[in-house]
């Protein structure tokens, strides 16, 4: 995940990257039923169409449909699939020809030299890639695996076991810049753990609703600023760091390859402890006397958003509302079932690791879950498919809202394309903050 942080980064600190095509889906919302026809115009532009282009329409981004090469002679072509059944279809639009910069003598520029064999593209890459996706009857796309018959006995057995280890909470002054908040980092014991992050607060007598942020993968120091500023915003906010490590800390001693960690038995696997230091921080939450006893909301994007589904599962009393973005994890079994699997990347080869997984995928977490959901996909995302958020959501019980993102990457690729869940995200977060009630657009 921070290598692909730092390739989206790279990407946005250049030039724009040059769009030599574009898409125009039939259905503007992305969204078609079973019988549509799929499609999008597609016509050169802005830039110099300098490849020729084959595309590739997959099933959930697996099962090939069709494949054909783009026509632009005649000014414009199209790109069509029959919706099937309920799915996601992505299409890959791959370059063809000439590296960038090649003549007819065939020497190359330096870019092409460099290995920049191919420029442009939509995907925040800018290697000649584009991608676009759609939804057919999203609402009825279900779990590409059955849930273990044993899934709420031992996600209950370990809260009860947890519940039996004091929370011993350490609070250590932490220094922010930002005006009228107060902060500081925590740890509290966990089960086989400790839960550790930052916490702050209005520097004023009162009781704040509660916003606890959920963080994304990787290893890294935790954003201080951040935190303190939402808490001047009027939130009691807490930052939970995925991992047992003082925030401030670059890595701690956390394992760089965490997701391997225990990936083939449920009492070894990494994600056990950090779902569980998660709960422990709403126990913590519960004791403070600043609490206004009343709302918590959890906000997380990709595996922050993964923490935030499972959280809401593994405590449906306490949530009141959750706000995730491209959350990642689910549809962990997807790629033996037609579908495929995006982070934490677990190989779908070794029968014990799918076994595993199971026991850690939000999508079974969600049928538990009682606060309204307001989820945004990527309907090109390859970080965390769009096939299992939809099967998430669709087990969720009660109201939830999605954000459909049709042109989105994950979130770090193309982060420029998440005005609609920036809005929508912030909406809810002003609503709740001043005492009122997150209420679902829910789509049907």
């Amino acid at each position: 995940m921070a290598l692909l942080a730092g390739a989206a980064g790279l990407a946005q600190q250049g030039a724009p990257i040059p769009q030599q095509v574009t898409f125009t889906p039939y259905h503007a919302s992305g969204i078609y039923e079973i019988g549509d026809t799929v499609g999008w115009t597609v016509t050169p532009g802005p830039a110099e169409v300098i490849y020729s282009y084959k595309w590739t329409a997959r099933r959930n981004n697996a099962v090939v449909l069709r494949e054909g090469k783009l026509d632009l002679s005649a000014g414009k072509d199209k790109i069509e699939i029959g919706g099937e059944e309920p799915e996601m279809i992505y299409v890959a639009i791959e370059p063809e020809g000439k590296p960038a910069g090649a003549t007819g003598a065939g020497e190359a520029s330096p870019a092409a030299a460099a290995g920049a064999e191919y420029v442009g593209g939509n995907t925040g890459r800018n290697n000649g890639l584009y991608a676009v996706g759609a939804a057919v009857a999203p609402t009825r796309i279900g779990p590409a695996a059955p849930r273990p018959a044993d899934f709420d006995a031992f996600w209950d057995g370990k809260l009860a076991a947890q519940a039996k280890v004091p929370i011993r909470p350490v609070l250590t002054a932490a220094q922010t810049d930002v005006t009228g908040v107060e902060m500081s980092s925590f740890v509290l014991d966990a089960l086989g753990s400790h839960a550790q992050g930052y916490i702050a607060r209005p520097a004023k007598e009162g009781k704040f609703p509660a916003l606890v942020l959920l963080q994304y993968a990787g290893v890294y120091a935790l954003n201080a600023r951040e935190v303190a500023q939402r808490a001047a915003d009027g939130w009691l906010t807490i930052d939970v760091d995925a991992h047992d490590k003082l925030p401030w800390e670059p890595a701690g001693s956390a394992p760089g390859n965490y997701p391997a960690v225990g990936n083939t038995d449920r009492e070894k696997s990494y994600f056990l402890n950090m779902y569980l230091r998660d709960s422990r921080v709403i126990d913590y939450l519960l004791t403070r006397a600043d609490w206004d006893g009343k709302t918590i909301a959890l906000l997380g994007t990709s595996m922050g958003g993964q923490q935030s589904l499972v959280l809401a599962g593994l405590r449906p009393e306490k949530i009141t509302a959750v706000l995730v973005c491209v959350p990642a994890g689910t549809d962990a079994n997807g790629d033996l079932h037609g579908r495929k699997a995006g982070y934490p990347n677990w190989p779908a080869d070794q029968p014990e690791v799918m076994k595993t997984a199971l026991y850690f995928d939000p999508i079974n977490f969600a049928s538990r879950i009682q606060a309204p959901v307001l989820a945004a996909m990527g309907f090109i995302d390859t970080v965390s498919p769009p096939a299992g958020i939809w099967a998430a959501l669709n087990q969720i019980p009660v109201s939830k809202e999605a954000v459909p993102m049709i042109a989105s990457e994950h979130n770090n690729f193309t982060p420029q394309l998440e005005q609609n869940w920036n809005a929508r995200s912030q909406e809810v977060l002003d609503t709740l903050l001043h005492g009122g009630k997150f209420v679902p657009n829910e789509m049907r």
